[in-house]
């Protein structure tokens, strides 16, 4: 796992959604900016916290997207990401 799988998965599941990211970014770490701050390589975070982000997008993920295939999903594989 690495910064851009989680900026993809925040990016994925905003388009699908119709939020903005700066929505999903304060719904899963209450910062507005912290994806973009992500993705622009003003920021990092953790390897728990990255765990966190997988495991939210993991439960909530719209059953009629497709999880990205560059990523195994923790409720299918049983597996730690």
């Amino acid at each position: 796992m690495n910064i851009e799988t989680l900026v993809l998965l925040a990016e994925t599941y905003s388009a699908h959604t119709s939020l903005k990211l700066s929505t999903v970014s304060t719904y899963i770490r209450n910062d507005g900016k912290f994806f973009d701050n992500l993705k622009y390589k003003r920021a990092g975070c953790t390897l728990k916290t990255a765990n966190q982000i997988v495991d939210w997008f993991d439960q909530r993920w719209p059953a009629d997207l497709e999880w990205p295939s560059t990523l195994n999903r923790p409720s299918d594989t049983g597996a730690a990401v």
